[in-house]
């Protein structure tokens, strides 16, 4: 909504949860303090990135789990059906219940379920263990029978069922449960080494002689993560700045190669006593909006190997969040295509006699296209009406001016009715904007401002938005001095903090009501 050159400089980004850095002030100056002693020399970071050819078929880590619940409760279902009806057909002879029997087999498969996910058996890292699954199924199952004999006692339903068919139903689901999980672990194993597997795709980052002690295997059997590159950071890691340099360097490329990737998290390999570095990475880090975790390094890892330790072996520390969950980016994007559809078939009238009219009025195209930095500073094409006869693009960007004479008459009215901005309903279907969010800014404005603001990366935690909270508060127009921009980011990095789907409603409706007032629009 605010209007700066035909190459605006708005900003667009969706609603994530970054969080508001209480050391926001001190990071700002460590980042400008090694930045100006950063020099051409700098020792160019490890990196490698991994490509495989991925089958046509893959498994989700996620996945795994669930598939091995599954097989458990389908072995306890059978086994009771096969148990009841082989005893009464073959040995006593006298008719049997289906549907008690049945009963019986579900209610057992949710209490060996319940019983399994709270000792974490279904958990990636142990479906992945290599020790032995026996003793384990014999006391979830023992503990399951008891629970089955106590119910049947208290619902007075234990005439119903013979003692043989409860003796054949419980020896072959022991056997039953017994040989799935060898079966399933098999097969799982197959699939493993065919490459099947995919975990959360991740980015691996850290000291040389802790990568070397994490492999692509090991991260997939202990975390359920599939490494799709790594960056190693210079080995004269100490206090020095020149230490500090070198890790930036790796640093600043370790985000360039996890959005060129597409890694869905970054994982670090680091010392744990090393608590310097750690607050280091982290702080350096806060400019991806991609969760961060920082993984057991070796002694860690001896000590939860050690039995004696009682431990979960897949021990891991998340020391960033990702900006929303799963189910928030689901509903928002729920919402996006709801109402970018409903728009569409609303306004697309106006659209098309708004084209015929710019068409009309100058020579040059319909749609203004510009790049700018999306979510996690992925670049992409923003689509607006054409309101200007220049079509500025590259390194240097002049913002619109109130009487600006690039601004062609019908131009005007477009932008202070804000209807230039009607073409981004497509880039919200295409998933490069939300409906909500902060507004996208040139990809020039962004190099500018991101070095005087500490938090302006964080607007890039989120997709841009067509409207946001700092439009409906009357932040629109061009930003000439630096606390316009500062103001319009602080509105920003509150929505991005506070976000919910109710304030993206509230805020859609407050947009038709500041568009009837366009202040500042011009």
């Amino acid at each position: 909504m605010s209007h700066l050159a035909e190459s605006n400089f708005e900003s667009e980004p969706v609603a994530d949860r970054a969080e508001s850095a209480p050391g926001a002030a001190s990071t700002a100056l460590q980042r400008q303090k090694l930045s100006s002693l950063q020099t051409p020399s700098l020792q160019t970071p490890s990196q490698q990135v991994v490509s495989p050819q991925q089958p046509n078929l893959q498994i989700p880590c996620a996945a795994i789990g669930a598939v091995f619940a599954a097989a458990d409760a389908g072995s306890i279902v059978l086994a009771s059906l096969l148990g009841a009806e082989g005893y009464q057909l073959f040995i006593s002879g006298a008719p049997w219940n289906l549907d008690f029997h049945v009963g019986a087999g579900i209610t057992a498969a949710v209490l060996y379920l319940l019983i399994g996910r709270s000792s974490g058996f279904y958990q990636v890292a142990d479906i992945f263990s290599l020790r032995r699954d026996r003793s384990r199924i014999l006391g979830q199952w023992l503990l399951t029978s008891l629970l089955l004999a106590s119910l049947a006692f208290l619902f007075r339903i234990g005439v119903e069922f013979s003692r043989g068919s409860i003796i054949c139903f419980a020896v072959l689901a022991l056997a039953s449960l017994f040989a799935s999980r060898r079966l399933m672990k098999a097969a799982l194993m197959l699939a493993v080494r065919q490459g099947r597997v995919q975990g959360r795709r991740v980015l691996v980052v850290g000291l040389r002689d802790e990568l070397a002690a994490v492999g692509n295997e090991d991260l997939l059997r202990r975390f359920g993560l599939t490494e799709v590159g790594r960056v190693a950071f210079p080995n004269n890691v100490d206090s020095s700045l020149a230490a500090d340099k070198g890790m930036i360097a790796s640093l600043d490329r370790a985000l360039v190669v996890a959005r060129d990737c597409g890694a869905q998290e970054i994982v670090l390999a680091l010392r744990w006593n090393d608590t310097r570095v750690i607050e280091l990475v982290r702080d350096w880090l806060r400019a991806s909006p991609l969760p961060v975790q920082l993984l057991p390094d070796q002694k860690v890892r001896y000590l939860t190997q050690n039995p004696a330790f009682s431990v979960n072996r897949s021990l891991a520390v998340e020391i960033q969040r990702a900006p929303l969950s799963e189910f928030e980016l689901l509903a928002k994007r729920a919402l996006d295509i709801t109402g970018a559809c409903f728009g569409l078939a609303l306004l697309l009238p106006l659209m098309l006699a708004t084209a015929l009219a710019i068409k009309l009025e100058s020579p040059g195209p319909v749609l203004f296209r510009q790049q700018r930095s999306g979510f996690n500073a992925r670049r992409f094409s923003i689509f607006k009406f054409r309101t200007m006869t220049v079509m500025e693009e590259g390194d240097s960007v002049t913002q619109a001016t109130r009487h600006d004479p690039r601004i062609t008459k019908f131009g005007r009215m477009l932008r202070a009715s804000s209807i230039d901005e009607l073409p981004q309903l497509f880039n919200v279907l295409r998933g490069d904007m939300s409906l909500v969010g902060p507004r996208p800014h040139a990809v020039a404005h962004d190099s500018h401002y991101g070095k005087l603001l500490s938090e302006y990366a964080f607007r890039h935690h989120v997709k841009p938005g067509i409207t946001g909270w700092a439009q409906i508060h009357g932040c629109r127009g061009g930003t000439a001095q630096v606390g316009l921009m500062k103001k319009r980011l602080d509105f920003d990095l509150w929505y991005i903090n506070n976000w919910n789907p109710w304030l993206d409603l509230v805020i859609l409706v407050r947009t038709v009501l500041e568009v009837v007032r366009p202040r500042n629009a011009y």
